[in-house]
């Protein structure tokens, strides 16, 4: 389905376009091109979904950890089947969000839905491990193929980047599409705006073919700009190393128009020491993005040895939020982006089989550990004029800039996440 999706122009939203992609990339001296994978994730929270309700013929009152309090409050009244004025719903605090509980509540559903065969009885609803992990509404599933095309001059003249995969809003809410498309699909690749892409090219069309199998898609946290960064900054590179070129250079040229996402670029660059020797064994990787508003940077340090074990040493970070009013905050939200951003690159894979989800817990989806984590350097650089968001943009940079470093490391471009599944040993 995806694969299809990649290579039919049937049903296909566009996102970004301008110039005429096709022509420049017909006319091109060079082509590259390079089709990315990302899996479906869990959003694995440390508290399972639960809820305690307490229903009666006039009232219903529930107590849950959610996101949002007004949903919980619809869902409590529709399960209670009383007007909302009838109905309390008290927040209390959530072991893990990161989106599974925001959107949904079918957990309070259920708990109401026990507490009406109990009148006036308060239920405590539980879901184990096994159910939470597997009944979810997982980071969506994309396939993305990527072309580029370069001139004589080996200048790149056109870019085409076709998105193939599922739309959370088709699945969450269909009333947010716009003309059956879904905008949230192109986070980070747009025009302008919050989510704008980084780089400006003569002729550049991205588009999105949609394909929804029947695995319930749900906002996760830093929702479609995890994947769209691997994309776009994983290929950048390709770009650059097709061209001949130091992938900070190409990308300079390509960011004139765009100072601010240059300035954080920059920024990680030169207290990463790019352009000079890294520690014996050690290799950088580059990523930039901006979305929800804010500019951000990353610049990895790995190395990989000959057994293909990977180490992350260090991530040096910049992050441009308009105004920082607690930096010491905004630290603490980019160190633990990095956590959850490098434990989907390491193992977040979620696999289906007869209908099912086959993880059920941690030993089978696991997050990193305390030992893999690395030195984390945050760079706070607000420019003023505009309010940014602070913790999920980070997240997206995570992934790319280690991906981009192993490159180095091994000269192995990996196109299919995780990174459990992959031999990461040098090509020889």
């Amino acid at each position: 389905m995806l694969d299809e999706g990649l290579t039919s122009n049937d049903k296909v939203f566009v996102g970004n376009q301008n110039g005429d992609v096709q022509q420049a990339l017909k006319g091109a001296a060079k082509t590259v091109e390079a089709t990315y994978r990302f899996p479906y994730q869990n959003h694995a929270t440390m508290e399972p979904m639960n809820a305690t309700a307490r229903w009666t013929k006039d009232r219903c009152e529930v107590w849950c950890p959610t996101q949002n309090g007004e949903a919980a409050l619809e869902a409590t009244a529709e399960a209670a089947g009383l007007p909302i004025t009838q109905c309390d719903v008290y927040k209390i605090h959530l072991g893990g969000g990161f989106g599974r509980r925001g959107a949904f509540h079918d957990f309070v559903k259920q708990a109401v839905a026990i507490a009406k065969q109990l009148p006036g009885t308060p239920v405590k609803l539980l879901w184990t491990r096994e159910e939470d992990m597997t009944h979810g509404h997982y980071h969506p599933i994309t396939k993305c193929k990527l072309v580029g095309g370069f001139d004589a001059k080996g200048k790149l003249t056109g870019l085409h980047v076709r998105i193939s995969g599922q739309s959370i809003l088709a699945s969450v809410r269909p009333n947010w599409l716009k003309d059956g498309a879904d905008p949230f699909t192109f986070q980070g690749m747009l025009p302008d705006g919050d989510h704008a892409i980084s780089y400006t090219v003569p002729n550049l069309l991205i588009d999105h073919a949609m394909r929804n199998p029947p695995v319930p898609p749900g906002f996760w946290r830093g929702v479609n700009i995890n994947q769209n960064a691997v994309y776009m900054e994983c290929f950048v590179e390709e770009l650059a190393h097709a061209a001949g070129e130091d992938p900070l250079a190409f990308r300079r040229k390509l960011m004139a128009d765009h100072p601010k996402s240059l300035a954080v670029l920059d920024a990680v660059a030169e207290k990463a020491g790019w352009g000079t020797p890294a520690a014996k064994g050690v290799h950088r990787g580059l990523a930039v993005i901006n979305t929800f508003a804010s500019y951000v940077a990353a610049c990895a340090e790995v190395s990989v040895d000959d057994k293909g074990r990977l180490k992350i040493h260090r991530i040096v970070a910049a992050t441009d939020p308009g105004y920082a009013v607690n930096p010491q905050q905004i630290e603490a939200q980019v160190e633990g982006s990095f956590v959850f951003g490098l434990s989907a690159l390491l193992y977040g894979e979620c696999t289906v089989k007869d209908g099912a989800v086959e993880q059920t817990n941690f030993h089978d989806y696991p997050s990193m550990l305390i030992k893999e984590m690395p030195k984390v350097e945050v760079i706070v650089m607000p420019s003023g004029g505009f309010w940014g968001g602070i913790g999920e943009p980070t997240i997206a940079v995570a992934a790319p800039a280690v991906l981009n470093a192993i490159f180095a490391a091994t000269g192995k471009r990996i196109r299919d996440l995780p990174l459990k599944n992959t031999d990461l040993r040098s090509v020889s």
